[in-house]
């Protein structure tokens, strides 16, 4: 007998191996197939007085466990700010109801997303999900300060905006004509087959800044006083700020490997879905994970591409620099024990880390220190957050029109689409002061120069 067979006699999918070894003992002990499906039929009817059966017993047991099963109560989570949607709410109370789940968060930028919410915080035991991670692996914000004049913006703004026409690429599929160098690409993609198959596609895309909320910009940096750490006196410094991630491969090993994880949840966790988790002792976890962590380094890789064009095409020197993953699994410690934190749109806030967390095309956006705050798992917020969804802001907002508003105010937006403009998203000062707890100000960037895609497709 086949799964399929099985399955028509009802035995359910978390059993079928079960069901199958115990077909074999029947076969091996010479019963014939009428006979073997009356004892399918009868174990799966009253599995209770079959536990000891020769052939079905491990079935009628797994049945047994299974109709005495109670899921337990979801944990408790910790939340910063107010402006949270009972919806968003909803998401995180279902990604802490998982099993192997012992820690959560919601920052303050927090907003519907797919499977945990944006902004949402998920520690789990010895599993990860490829949603919580996101479909965009790696998105991640780098800045560079540069040894350029701040009135230069101003003085030299075709320069600047060439640079950045030139330095990368906007929208769903783009590429450079000539795929760029870099030492990622030299490193092992043969970690699992969909990075194997896309290692060619990724490299054609390496450099480029693709679609959603991915942006690339210029701007003012405000240093108040000397940071170490960035070897820079108190200050303003013109800073080239870029926000994107692994590109159509990160995408891919997304969407292969949460499908591997939605086809073995258990039945008793069928409503999860985008929930679905792979075990770190299973080779889909491990090979998971070590495609996760090459994306990692894939975006790391392509912002560093980035700067290095629009750099280059500005006749600029890159002097300091702050950067940071909010799309990813880290492994780490918390509560005495060895944990998978996953980051959904969350900056790492570990004491002493510095990171990046922008506002909109019109709000400034902050280099951030941690204050390794333990009740949010070491993270902050990614950003302002939305409030709006990009179909409402496309039949709100009318892009030339904010266009021309923005530039009377200073900043000038070389192309984006009516679902970014700075309305749809939360106040990124609310959203600060929300967190004073988790990240201390270290320099405020201001924008003055934007580019954006304007294809009116999502890729965050």
């Amino acid at each position: 007998m086949n799964t399929t067979q099985l399955r028509k006699l009802g035995v359910p999918d978390d059993c079928l191996t079960a069901a199958i070894q115990g077909v074999q003992r029947a076969a091996a002990a010479d019963l014939r197939g009428r006979q073997i499906k009356d004892r399918i039929a009868s174990t799966l009817e009253l599995p209770a007085d079959y536990v000891a059966d020769p052939y079905f017993g491990e079935l009628a047991r797994q049945l047994v466990d299974a109709a005495s099963f109670v899921r337990p109560a979801p944990i408790s989570y910790e939340q910063w700010g107010t402006d949270i949607d009972p919806a968003c709410q909803s998401q995180m109370r279902q990604a802490c109801s998982l099993p192997m789940a012992v820690g959560a968060a919601l920052m303050p930028d927090a907003h519907v997303g797919y499977g945990i919410p944006i902004g949402g915080v998920l520690a789990l035991e010895n599993a990860v999900v490829p949603y919580a991670v996101g479909v965009d692996i790696a998105c991640r914000m780098k800045l560079s300060v540069l040894d350029v004049a701040t009135d230069q913006l101003e003085v030299n703004f075709h320069r600047f905006k060439t640079a950045l026409l030139n330095g990368t690429r906007f929208g769903i599929g783009s590429v450079h004509e000539k795929p760029q160098g870099h030492p990622v690409m030299d490193q092992d993609w043969s970690v699992s087959r969909v990075t194997r198959e896309y290692r060619d596609k990724a490299w054609r895309q390496l450099g480029t800044s693709g679609s959603g909320n991915h942006f690339v910009e210029f701007g003012v940096l405000t240093l108040p006083q000397r940071e170490q750490d960035l070897n820079l006196d108190a200050g303003e410094y013109v800073a080239l700020l870029s926000h994107s991630g692994s590109r159509g491969t990160g995408a891919a090993v997304c969407d292969t490997y949460s499908n591997i994880a939605r086809s073995r949840l258990p039945k008793q966790y069928e409503d999860v879905g985008r929930l679905a988790w792979l075990s770190l002792d299973e080779d889909a976890g491990q090979e998971y994970w070590a495609a996760m962590n090459l994306m990692g380094d894939y975006a790391a890789a392509n912002h560093d591409v980035i700067h290095r064009l629009v750099s280059k095409l500005l006749g600029a020197r890159i002097i300091a620099g702050v950067e940071n993953h909010h799309n990813f699994a880290w492994k780490e410690q918390h509560g005495g024990k060895d944990v998978i934190v996953h980051r959904k749109g969350a900056t790492p806030a570990g004491a002493g880390v510095l990171g990046v967390i922008p506002g909109s095309m019109a709000d400034p956006a902050f280099i951030v220190r941690g204050k390794g705050n333990e009740a949010s798992l070491l993270s902050a917020a990614h950003g302002a957050g939305r409030r709006m969804s990009r179909t409402a802001a496309r039949e709100k907002y009318n892009f030339r029109a904010v266009q021309k508003d923005l530039e009377n105010k200073g900043i000038r937006v070389l192309s984006a689409g009516a679902d970014e403009v700075p309305y749809v998203y939360k106040n990124i000062i609310e959203v600060m002061a929300a967190q004073d707890d988790l990240v201390e100000i270290v320099a405020r960037f201001d924008p003055r120069i934007v580019k954006m895609s304007d294809d009116g497709k999502n890729e965050d």
